[in-house]
């Protein structure tokens, strides 16, 4: 058997990455526009992904779905994700508000969590979206359409979210709830920081508060 009908993502393996690359490139576009008009970058970088065989087997186990195409196709939404890290909050704004006009771009759901971050003191904005791809998709259709998950935040929710899974990760910890509010805390003053840098920005290019 070879190793497409092995993959759980059937005949779709090979088409993923296509579609992921598709769907950066529209993120590159806009980049592309906003330099051009503004000479600013619209994001500091962005990374894209397709979700890995063992993470997605190992999520379908999880929740307690049969580890097929189907399921990690349709009934999950995270197959392909796309991380947009931004040095201002204006910037992801205008980044959520570019993807709502993408052609083909269905927004199936969206969390505002820099705007009510979650108790641990987590910052991000994230959106499911349906995209219509020159693709066969999982149920046959062509051209086809595929769930993606954006998370877009700034550099420094970015940094906090990277140093809040590395330490969630580690055994051991004496005082796991000393570490929870150190954490959250941590998260405030970057949000604070995040806000005075908009404040910033705002006034150097004549725009007050």
């Amino acid at each position: 058997m070879s190793e497409i009908n092995d993959s759980i993502y059937g005949s779709q393996a090979e088409i993923l990455p296509h579609v992921a690359e598709l769907f950066q490139g529209k993120l590159l576009e806009l980049d592309d526009l906003t330099v051009k008009e503004s000479g600013c970058h619209a994001f500091e970088h962005l990374n894209v992904r397709v979700k890995s065989e063992d993470s997605m087997r190992e999520k379908c186990i999880r929740k307690e779905l049969e580890p097929t195409a189907f399921q990690a196709l349709r009934t999950l939404h995270d197959s392909i994700g796309l991380r947009v890290v931004c040095l201002f909050q204006e910037d992801v704004k205008k980044c959520v508000e570019y993807i709502r006009g993408i052609d083909g771009c269905q927004i199936v759901e969206e969390k505002d969590y820099i705007k009510k971050a979650k108790p641990n003191g987590y910052r991000s904005y994230h959106m499911i979206l349906l995209f219509t791809a020159p693709y066969q998709d999982v149920e046959g259709a062509d051209p086809g359409k595929f769930y993606i998950e954006v998370q877009l935040r700034t550099i420094a929710m970015d940094a906090w979210a990277a140093l809040e899974h590395e330490i969630k990760y580690k055994h051991n910890i004496k005082d796991p709830a000393l570490v929870v509010r150190e954490l959250k805390r941590c998260a405030e003053e970057l949000a604070a920081c995040d806000v005075s840098m908009q404040m910033l920005r705002n006034l150097v290019k004549g725009g007050g508060h």
